[in-house]
């Protein structure tokens, strides 16, 4: 998952929509109205920024990352990348479906086995 603040709600949306549709993620989760505390240019530095969420792919983290950086209005914009070591099988997989490249998605094999590890048989939640 790849994490990017936007200086404004209409930007945070340009990112997510070129993303999406250039199939570079497969959902992107705007955060609106977040406060940032930040050292720039030797300044401590406050604003209000969107944050962005966007669930990808290994496979297309650095085109991701080119797009951001290239289509970001700020001179460096955030993206850094936090690994996701669980999440619910069917949607793991939809994420994978979703990032495709061959446009393919929805029509792909199955993996062989899960994304992650399923529940033990016997043990229910509550």
């Amino acid at each position: 998952m790849a994490l990017v603040t936007a200086p404004s709600l209409q930007t945070a949306r340009a990112l997510a929509r070129a993303a999406l549709e250039a199939r570079l993620i497969a959902c992107a989760n705007l955060v609106r109205s977040i406060e940032s505390h930040y050292r720039w240019q030797g300044r401590l530095e406050r604003s209000s920024e969107v944050l962005v969420l966007m669930k990808t792919t290994t496979r297309r983290l650095a085109a991701l990352e080119r797009l951001v950086l290239d289509r970001h209005p700020y001179d460096t914009p955030e993206f850094i990348v936090a690994p996701l070591h669980a999440g619910a099988t069917r949607y793991l997989n939809w994420i994978i479906e979703c990032c495709a490249s061959d446009g393919m998605a929805g029509v792909r094999p199955r993996p062989k086995r899960p994304v992650v590890a399923p529940r033990k048989p016997g043990r229910r939640v509550a």
